[in-house]
């Protein structure tokens, strides 16, 4: 029986790295050489560092701020909706977006793959319970 490799997307912020660029990363030194430390309350990284502890396959996108740079992750959610960059996804992680359109883009690409979005809680909270004033305000 043959191992079945997982591929988790991740958007974050990063010390280091291009914008617009997907990093294909498949252990933690090489997390650490090429985008370097977290910021502070940056969650894409940790998550990252999960991915990796899981054996997973990550694909990394560099954002300029997490949850609210939002050409960056259409741009990154582009290449992966052209099926550009990887043939099979496990996960897309997008912590830090409570942003109900990216959302739902996000999970157009889960729904491409069959694959799970991961969030975080707090915006996960978020999301439920803005309701649709919410909507209007995006």
């Amino acid at each position: 029986m043959t191992k079945q490799i997982l591929t988790v997307a991740l958007f974050g912020e990063a010390e280091r790295g291009d914008f617009h660029t997907a990093y294909f990363v498949r252990d933690l030194p090489e997390l650490a050489d090429r985008l370097g430390d977290p910021p502070p309350y940056s969650r894409g990284i940790l998550m990252g560092i999960q991915a990796l502890l899981y054996q997973c396959n990550l694909i990394f996108f560099r954002v300029r701020e997490e949850g609210f740079s939002q050409d960056d992750y259409y741009n990154g959610l582009e290449l992966l909706k052209e099926n550009a960059i990887v043939s099979d996804l496990t996960a897309l992680g997008v912590p830090g977006v409570g942003d109900r359109q990216l959302l739902r883009a996000s999970s157009d690409i889960c729904a491409v793959y069959d694959s799970i979005l991961l969030t975080s809680e707090e915006d996960l909270y978020d999301y439920l319970t803005a309701g649709e004033s919410y909507d209007q305000a995006a």
